[in-house]
């Protein structure tokens, strides 16, 4: 299959958060200084009732993204055409300026794993994810963004690593890039590899988005949680993939232990800085070359 050029056609929407029901009402009274939100897809598809209602009025009010968490594009089960079905028609009441979701498997045999479980990083793998993207972007009429999962597992079938694996996928399907900076933290210290490596490998052209979270450290390892503040050894690495991709749309994930909104615009208040101070450096050093 060619591999096809990669297209901007997405806009850049700033800094974001999550957008979770505890916040639906201080968002709508507050109008707090955030640039857009992200939706979970699966939390919408519903015919109608409160989700929904606070969804209309929260896109009357800031651009949305959606991102998704039961596509399993490396199942080996046929794609589920009627959540696919759902997700076209949620797009078209949202209007969203883009839709994502895992690299990974979440079930096989008709089983919900209810996981983000990685897949073997093998030329008989990328093949098989990039057929289904194919379908999926014909299908929804549009591209969409791939996130790398964080891993608790490896496979000794694995034939190169996982950012060449990721490079391979987005490529040959022409789709865009999720980056989730956190995981790449957490299976960097799960696996032993250069976080720092990771980013450097990835195709700067198809980053559309980047994702930044907490995580809970066992010793030994870590596990990818969305319930606690970022780290600094994560914004660390933030600024080093904002040093290299520019001005990339990043948006803060809390899933669980959520904070009253103002804790969380102070965390995106210094993704902010730290994307500012990157571009400052990056053109200061541009300067001097």
């Amino acid at each position: 299959m060619p591999i096809k050029r990669a297209q901007t056609e997405y806009p850049a929407l700033g800094f974001g958060l999550g957008l979770r029901p505890a916040h639906y009402e201080a968002i709508l009274n507050d109008s707090p200084a955030v640039d857009w939100f992200e939706i979970i897809s699966e939390n919408y598809l519903v015919p109608g009732g409160k989700p929904l209602h606070y969804l209309d009025r929260i896109r009357a009010r800031f651009p949305l993204a959606m991102h998704g968490v039961s596509l399993s594009i490396g199942s080996n089960d046929p794609l589920n055409m009627e959540y696919l079905r759902q997700l076209k028609a949620l797009a078209g009441r949202v209007e969203p300026a883009w839709i994502s979701d895992h690299l990974c498997w979440t079930g096989v045999g008709g089983i919900n794993a209810h996981d983000l479980l990685p897949l073997p990083y093998t030329e008989e793998a990328i093949r098989h994810v990039v057929a289904r993207v194919d379908q999926v972007q014909d299908y929804l009429g549009r591209r969409i963004l791939i996130e790398n999962v964080s891993s608790y597992i490896s496979y000794p079938e694995s034939e190169m690593s996982e950012w060449d694996f990721l490079r391979e996928i987005t490529e040959r399907a022409d789709c865009l890039i999720l980056l989730d900076v956190n995981n790449i933290y957490v299976s960097g210290f799960n696996h032993e590899f250069d976080a720092r490596a990771y980013i450097d490998a990835v195709p700067a052209e198809r980053v559309q988005q980047i994702h930044i979270a907490g995580h809970r450290n066992h010793g030994d390892y870590i596990v990818d949680t969305h319930d606690e503040p970022v780290i600094d050894p994560v914004w660390d690495l933030y600024a080093h993939a904002m040093r290299r991709f520019g001005r990339v749309s990043t948006m803060i994930e809390r899933d669980d232990n959520i904070p009253p909104l103002p804790e969380l615009l102070a965390e995106l208040g210094h993704a902010r800085q730290i994307a500012a101070g990157a571009r400052h450096e990056t053109a200061v050093s541009a300067t001097r070359s």
